[in-house]
């Protein structure tokens, strides 16, 4: 268990500041895919168009850090999307994507103490933008399939800011973000579940790993195995 405590069943800390109120900090950044929600979205695209099992063991392997070029493992599996119809994201985010347990109380938590609230996902600005309109979060960096026709090329389009939101594109957004908004990297909370979650984690004043793969749950200092996301209101009290 490395040297992590279990706080409760199921939530587990190490390497604590001495006192914890959400109230000092200033920003929360959330990946999206199996934190915010229950789904990784292009598993589920997939799974529409019948390639599920090669882009969900590309998922799984990027995840886990046993791919560590990430753009690259995202890459060849949107390549795997090309000739699916765009409207199988409305398909995925209206019949499978779900907020997991706990995401709507925690995050009005966080607003209400008036922490600026982040998206940064590997995943795409379709459900980014819809999660970002639902749940009222502040700002988003995700990633753009491009789209001709009606139909996916297979290919991702580049934006203002860079080619693909990786681990270090999530770390990157969240130091824009606290430079604008003039605080530090001990006031900023990142919450995430695989290992392109890391970069931020790792910079950030306080990580929260939830339902994680194993090499980040050993390196958060909040990792909740049970129950919903607001369990993080145990430990950091708003």
């Amino acid at each position: 268990m490395n040297n992590m405590k279990e706080h409760s069943p199921g939530l587990w800390t190490q390497n604590l500041p001495a006192h914890l109120q959400l109230s000092d900090y200033k920003l929360i950044a959330f990946d999206m895919d199996s934190t915010l929600i229950n789904i990784e979205c292009i598993d589920e695209m997939a799974g529409v168009v019948g390639r599920q099992k090669e882009v969900s063991a590309i998922t799984e392997a990027a995840m886990r850090g046993e791919i560590t070029d990430y753009k690259d493992s995202l890459r060849r599996r949107v390549a795997l999307l090309q000739g699916a119809p765009a409207i199988v994201m409305q398909q995925v985010f209206e019949q499978k994507l779900q907020l997991n347990p706990g995401v709507k109380p925690l995050i009005a938590a966080c607003q209400q103490t008036g922490l600026h609230t982040l998206i940064v996902s590997g995943g795409f600005d379709y459900f980014t933008d819809k999660l970002q309109t639902m749940l009222g979060i502040d700002d988003t960096r995700s990633n753009k399939l491009e789209i001709v026709d009606g139909v996916l090329t297979g290919r991702l389009l580049d934006q203002c800011w860079g080619d693909i939101c990786d681990g270090e594109e999530k770390k990157r957004m969240l130091q824009s973000t606290s430079a604008k908004l003039g605080i530090n990297a001990s006031q900023c909370i990142a919450v995430g579940d695989g290992s392109n979650d890391l970069p931020m984690m790792q910079w950030c004043g306080l990580s929260v790993a939830y339902q994680s793969k194993p090499k980040v749950r050993q390196q958060a200092q909040i990792a909740i195995d049970q129950g919903g996301l607001d369990r993080m209101l145990e430990i950091i009290r708003a």
